[in-house]
């Protein structure tokens, strides 16, 4: 069975867009040179053609392409596509870029994927209440059975508020998460030579192998 795809991007002839007529198609990242070279002839690209943009966006994992724009790498996308697949369990990056660190750019959310491990992330905690709870009964810092009749008297939401005000936290979809601000490398400098051989997407050969002008496929 075809797994679904990461994220979809419309991907559109710029020559014809520019004469008034919309020539493009949706295609599912991950995807592969192969299939790109056929989108690419399918929306006529050519000689005369040589160049696209990206019209649009669609993903099913919440706040991934909001900062994706019309010049993207088809490479980069493609290379983020196979990280985000590669994680499996998608619950703790969807928390993650609720909290918007790191997620700037296609460049950003390829090093955000390879750093997760620098956030903090709490499933199922998704108020102050639960925050609370889980710090003052759960985490194994305080000994609230030593206190007697006075552990009734716990505020636990003005106790997780307090908290989340300090770290900086925000609740997701799927729970609370905080960035530690601990051992974040930039992995990826944004160099395509960088990016994995059977990741990378070529420009469309149709056009390279019809014309002599030089071609510069990532923009």
């Amino acid at each position: 069975m075809r797994e679904e795809p990461v994220f979809s991007a419309f991907v559109t002839n710029l020559g014809k867009y520019n004469e008034g007529e919309l020539a493009g198609e949706w295609v599912n990242f991950p995807t592969s040179n192969g299939e790109m070279q056929q989108v690419f002839r399918r929306i006529g690209l050519s000689p005369r053609y040589e160049e696209w943009f990206i019209t649009d966006y669609d993903s099913s994992v919440p706040g991934l392409t909001d900062s994706l724009g019309e010049y993207e790498s088809l490479s980069e996308l493609n290379y983020l596509a196979h990280l985000v697949r590669d994680l499996g369990d998608l619950t703790k990056l969807e928390a993650v870029l609720d909290l918007g660190e790191s997620t700037g750019s296609v460049k950003e959310l390829i090093n955000l994927t390879e750093n997760l491990d620098c956030f903090e992330f709490l499933e199922g905690v998704r108020d102050d209440s639960g925050l609370g709870y889980y710090w003052a009964e759960d985490s194994g810092c305080y000994d609230t059975g030593r206190m007697g009749p006075l552990a009734r008297y716990l505020d636990y939401e003005a106790f997780g508020r307090d908290i989340r005000l300090e770290e900086g936290g925000v609740y997701g979809a799927g729970g609370y998460v905080r960035y530690t601000g601990d051992g974040f490398r930039e992995l990826y400098s944004g160099d395509l030579s960088h990016i994995p051989e059977e990741y990378r997407i070529k420009g469309p050969e149709c056009a390279r192998q019809h014309s002599s002008r030089p071609f510069f496929p990532e923009r």
